[in-house]
């Protein structure tokens, strides 16, 4: 099993911390999800229903119905690479890296390439990215994106993209293209656990052409999403004034905190973490686990990627937490 960030019941063990003490960087959740309305009794008595209105409501948010919706993007990271038969696979990396396990695990033959330009150039059938990427904060752009998806079209390969983190940027994301005549060979995850902080949820959708969701939905088998989890993904998805507000205070703390990680090294952001280190030079091995444990011990929990010389924080959920990680960064500079 890979490791993930929110396991803080772990680090409350390890060290010796109570749970309620911790504040956790760890996974790139929005801090201030969206707020759950109490759930009539019977969502959780009753079957749940594909007619329910989750569809109609992802499909008008998302832009597009070629559509399936899935427990968690998760599901269709596992279960996409059983749709193949066994080829090789361009991975841009680092990337999360639940991907090239399922693709290797299903048989493909992984190349782990750093940019998109070298993964296209390296004319595997199939080429796998995640945009904005996690765990590095880098982006593609839409614009050449689309001209990959084209690419890889006219020589019968396939491009998948990842955009868990892309909720709070739509204006970047192809999600709408997936599937579509412009655009058949384009695939795409969506998440409601990171920009909704929906993640137990266990919400996610795939966009792709027909026949690739046809395949899906008899491989996922139904009832697939809980009867609750499906009645507040459907409310998260209509509600646009929470997500037209979310998608501003996101802004402004995702500014505030790099600026704060500063004296840590330049920090790459997105809207939901920010990443120091990574780059060249990334950060040594000696530094990233010196610096988790710092955090550690003063019971901030963060994400650290020893191999990419890099550590990922999260959004502190309140002023508190804003001050405890000024505090913790004070003293790691302090003589």
């Amino acid at each position: 099993m890979l490791e993930h960030g929110g396991r803080l019941r772990r680090a409350a063990r390890d060290y010796g911390i109570p749970l309620a003490d911790w504040l956790d960087l760890s996974t790139g959740i929005n801090p201030e999800m969206y707020p759950v309305p109490a759930i009539d009794p019977l969502g959780w008595q009753r079957l749940p229903e594909d007619d329910d209105g989750l569809d109609a409501a992802a499909a008008a948010y998302y832009g597009s119905d070629r559509l399936l919706a899935l427990p968690g993007s998760q599901a269709a990271v596992q279960a996409l690479p059983l749709l193949f038969a066994p080829m090789a696979v361009a991975c841009v990396s680092p990337l999360y890296e639940e991907h090239p396990l399922a693709w290797e695990n299903a048989g493909h033959k992984l190349r782990c390439l750093p940019s998109l330009s070298r993964a296209l150039s390296a004319t595997t059938p199939a080429v796998l990215v995640c945009n904005p990427n996690n765990p590095t904060a880098e982006r593609v752009s839409r614009d050449v994106l689309l001209e990959t998806a084209e690419c890889l079209r006219r020589r019968g390969g396939w491009l998948i993209v990842d955009e868990a983190f892309g909720d709070a940027e739509p204006e970047n994301t192809v999600a709408a293209l997936a599937g579509s005549e412009a655009a058949p060979n384009l695939i795409v995850l969506r998440s409601l656990g990171k920009f909704f902080g929906l993640a137990g949820a266990r919400v996610g959708f795939i966009f792709a052409a027909p026949d690739k969701l046809d395949r899906l939905r008899a491989t996922i088998g139904p009832w697939s999403i809980a009867h609750p989890s499906r009645l507040v993904a459907r409310l998260a998805l209509q509600d646009t004034a929470w997500q037209i507000a979310a998608r501003e205070r996101l802004a402004a703390a995702s500014r505030r905190l790099a600026q704060m990680l500063t004296p840590l090294g330049a920090a790459r952001r997105t809207a939901l973490f920010c990443s120091v280190g990574g780059g060249n030079p990334p950060l040594s091995a000696g530094t990233v686990a010196a610096l988790a444990e710092h955090f550690t011990r003063r019971g901030i929990l963060v994400r650290r990627f020893d191999s990419r010389g890099l550590l990922r924080f999260g959004l502190p959920g309140d002023a508190t937490g804003w001050r405890r990680l000024d505090a913790a960064i004070a003293e790691w500079q302090a003589p």
